[in-house]
């Protein structure tokens, strides 16, 4: 009967904690639905602006995965009014972390009730806060340096009440604007969020990093500590090295901003164009910088695997748009996932394409272009978004959602460096020897030496 009552009073503590968390994001998201809604269907003059940056502060006081969805749908082309995705992309990971009594009792949750036994020292602060969890920094039993990655509680009952949420953000958009068409993007988000709640899943990714980067020596890659480690703690190596708006604060010339640059080039690509991995979170707080100037690569929770056929789209479009073939631009979108494209939305996607791309297109030493936190890609959004809507839109493939991500967030990455580099020596290093039997190959040679179990390895055989 005590395990009973104990079993309930915890299942109460669990479903007031939902209660509140639904409140709490209803009135944000409401919000933002009606009055989006009324300057739609009746007219009302909002100021877009002030209310996007009421919404930022919001969501920015919510701990949970409804942080790091706003963050993914401002990096998504008119996923939501440009003055919204500015607020929501200004998001940091970064938030207050719980106390010393939270993690105590999360501790002993997941490794017992003698947990610090396991541990020769463990800092009482939190070193950093995010979405889904906060990491401290530790000392394991022989006195080697450890990160351990904590999971707040109940978060998978705040993901499934955050996506609720952005289920209606999303119908309500979509009867507002018709541009893109957002049931593929849900699904995408939903099942990657859901993902990054099992951190045996992310020491699995973490492995598969290891070997997909064995032979690059500017970057290291934690090992997990298996014994210190559950689905809802990850321990690993710490890893020394400075954040990056921190790193540039000291200066560096221009050589060394460059070298960083290529070598995240090297460290977020080699593993898409040669194992069809991709990390989709260029997060500032996801890596840092060692003394030696290489990566640390941190976080390993937003992976996605991708068919070999979509990793050959991506490099057949660079082709159609380096030689002006617009039938291999067609196949190319077809190789993604687009379907039904006449000849106006492949007019329309091309002109996105060719501002994305045009960075690896010019083969000179030159600034990544200001993407959409510049003029240049805002205007050019708006451009693309006028057109989507005159065409009766389009809906974009759910693999769209994570690559777009990682190629926006790493340009934000090589802006704040400065970096000016040849990136169409750096793109063609990776490509020019692509097949895509020999990409299948190399997953299947991973998956089998990582030991990666049927659910990770599925994406692999599409």
């Amino acid at each position: 009967m005590a395990m009973s009552g104990d079993h309930d009073a915890a299942s109460d503590r669990q479903f007031g904690g939902r209660i509140r968390r639904y409140a709490k994001v209803t009135s944000t998201m409401g919000g933002l639905a009606a009055r989006v809604a009324g300057e739609r269907y009746l007219g009302w003059e909002i100021d877009r602006g002030k209310h996007a940056a009421d919404l930022r502060q919001a969501l920015g006081g919510l701990k949970g995965p409804i942080m790091k969805v706003a963050q993914i749908l401002s990096t998504i082309p008119d996923a939501l009014p440009p003055e919204y995705a500015e607020e929501l992309a200004g998001l940091q990971a970064d938030a207050p972390s719980m106390g010393w009594l939270f993690t105590k009792r999360r501790m002993a949750a997941e490794l017992g009730a003698d947990w610090q036994q396991k541990f020769s020292g463990f800092g009482r602060d939190a070193v950093s806060a995010a979405s889904l969890g906060q990491v401290h920094q530790a000392m394991g039993l022989d006195n080697a340096p450890l990160a351990v990655k904590l999971q707040y509680p109940d978060m998978h009952s705040a993901i499934e009440a955050d996506l609720k949420q952005l289920k209606l953000l999303f119908q309500l958009y979509e009867r507002y604007d018709s541009a893109i068409s957002t049931s593929d993007i849900y699904d995408e988000l939903s099942e990657r969020l859901l993902e990054e709640l099992d951190y045996r899943r992310e020491a699995m990714n973490m492995q598969l990093y290891q070997h997909m980067l064995a032979d690059e020596t500017k970057v290291q890659v934690p090992s997990h500590i298996p014994e210190l480690s559950t689905n809802r703690l990850l321990t690993m190596n710490w890893l020394e090295g400075q954040r990056l708006m921190a790193f540039l604060e000291t200066n560096p010339d221009q050589a060394t901003r460059n070298e960083i640059a290529k070598t995240m080039f090297r460290v977020w690509y080699v593993p898409f164009y040669y194992y069809g991995v991709i990390h989709g979170d260029p997060h500032l707080g996801n890596y840092s910088i060692a003394k030696d100037h290489s990566i640390n690569l941190m976080d390993f929770g937003s992976i996605r695997l991708f068919r070999p056929q979509f990793v050959a789209g991506v490099i057949e479009l660079y082709k159609a748009l380096r030689d002006n073939n617009r039938d291999q631009a067609v196949d190319a979108y077809e190789r993604w996932g687009f379907v039904g494209l006449d000849n106006e939305a492949i007019d329309v996607l091309n002109m996105w394409a060719e501002f994305i791309y045009a960075p690896l297109l010019e083969n000179r030493v030159r600034p990544i272009q200001q993407m959409r936190g510049g003029k240049e890609g805002r205007d050019l959004a708006g451009k693309v978004h006028t057109e989507l809507k005159r065409i009766g839109g389009i809906k974009p493939p759910r693999e769209f959602v994570l690559t777009d991500r990682a190629a926006v967030g790493l340009g934000s990455v090589f802006m704040h460096l400065g970096a000016e580099v040849n990136w169409h020596e750096l793109f063609h290093e990776l490509i020019d020897d692509f097949s895509v039997d020999a990409l299948a190959e190399r997953q299947r040679v991973a998956a089998t030496k990582v030991g990666l179990p049927d659910n990770l390895i599925a994406p692999y055989s599409g």
